[in-house]
């Protein structure tokens, strides 16, 4: 039964179910990227590694692959518990995960490490962890609550808009202050997808893009960082050994790569060329290494996966569900749509990671969490016993 019956469309959540078994295409599609992900961080990142550009890694060439593969051993585990959690546990703890998650973007400003200008990490002395990734989750999971909460009344400011508005407005406010432009246009976007799925009247989004569109020229007219990077969008090689070096060398990589690619680990630009070539930038070197051939493969398992949440998400058992799963599958794809259009020169330069390939253990395990609790609603799909 689809979720598109009528009777599931204003219930919450349906009474406890959470015997099914787990959608087998997702999980096998996932492991897949995860392994190539995880391949691809060991190419890309053994040059840094050795050279120790960030004076972490002592030399060891292997060793943002080793911590990679701890993350993603930790991130499987991590998906397998929360596909045994049941909706209603989500349902119930979701305002509680908001609440922290809160929390932890106002500590950051205090307590935070310091990286190349931004305060966006906290350490826990044997890693860090970043609570930008973790209030991703608390929107997916909070919003559908109080959508389904307020049904009908939606399409109304008060309930349609206020609430989301001041939450999210919050939250971009605390992100700017890091600054951690990125998390914020994802946020607002992901807010904006899981609004018009609640039954947001359309009229309210040409007030959203206008003061979105207000904000954004105001950001580049008052913020140095965020003027650079438009302006090397505009014409990276204006400037190729400031602002435009990073596109640069990003496009050199891709058109390297050709049909068919210089081979896995035959990378040249990953040599000190490319900065952040192992994390935000993983995707030209896929391209450079693999060529066109290997990276729209590539591409094509990430639009099976997240078709796959998609229709998840549409077969789900009552509404909440239905919103938390499209949720999940849009969080993915704004993700990797994102993260290829900067390597690609199509928008300007974001630190937009791409799902299990960029190196970052808090990334991939929140991104390897939200995979189990998008598997959580497979097992509760009508019909799946």
């Amino acid at each position: 039964m689809l979720y598109s019956d009528v009777r599931f469309r204003q219930t919450e959540t349906a009474p406890p179910r959470h015997g099914g078994k787990i959608d087998l295409t997702l999980l096998l599609l996932t492991l897949l990227l995860l392994g190539i992900g995880v391949l691809m961080v060991l190419s890309a990142s053994f040059a840094s590694a050795y050279y120790d550009l960030q004076g972490e890694t002592g030399g060891n060439a292997a060793w943002y692959f080793l911590h990679q593969s701890v993350f993603a051993v930790a991130g499987v585990g991590a998906m397998l518990l929360c596909a045994r959690v049941p909706m209603r546990l989500y349902h119930r703890l979701s305002p509680l995960l908001m609440a922290v998650s809160l929390l932890a973007l106002v500590l950051v400003l205090f307590v935070g490490v310091r990286v190349n200008g931004a305060r966006r990490w906290i350490s826990l002395g044997f890693t860090t962890f970043q609570p930008s990734e973790i209030v991703k989750v608390a929107v997916i999971l909070c919003f559908p609550r109080l959508i389904c909460r307020f049904g009908d009344r939606m399409r109304s400011f008060r309930y349609g808009v206020a609430p989301f508005a001041a939450i999210l407005g919050v939250i971009a406010l605390l992100l700017v202050l890091e600054p951690h432009f990125s998390a914020t246009v994802i946020l607002l976007m992901l807010g904006a997808v899981l609004l018009f799925l609640g039954g947001v009247s359309l009229g309210w989004y040409i007030g959203g893009f206008t003061l979105l569109a207000v904000g954004g020229t105001a950001a580049y007219l008052q913020v140095p960082y965020v003027a650079a990077r438009v302006n090397a969008f505009l014409d990276p090689f204006s400037d190729l050994t400031g602002d435009g070096w990073q596109i640069v060398q990003s496009l050199y990589a891709i058109g390297s790569g050709g049909l068919l690619g210089l081979g896995l680990g035959q990378s040249r630009q990953k040599y000190l060329y490319l900065p952040e070539e192992h994390n935000d930038f993983i995707f030209s070197v896929v391209c450079e290494e693999l060529g066109f051939l290997g990276a729209t493969a590539i591409l094509c398992l990430f639009a099976a996966l997240i078709l796959r949440g998609f229709w998840i998400a549409l077969r789900a058992r009552d509404r909440y569900s239905f919103l938390v799963g499209s949720g999940i599958s849009a969080m993915l794809a704004l993700q990797t749509i994102l993260n290829v259009a900067v390597c690609t020169n199509l928008v300007p330069c974001t630190g937009i990671s791409l799902p299990f390939f960029s190196y970052g253990g808090t990334a991939l395990l929140i991104q390897m969490a939200e995979i189990g609790i998008l598997l959580s609603v497979s097992r509760e799909m009508p019909g799946n016993g």
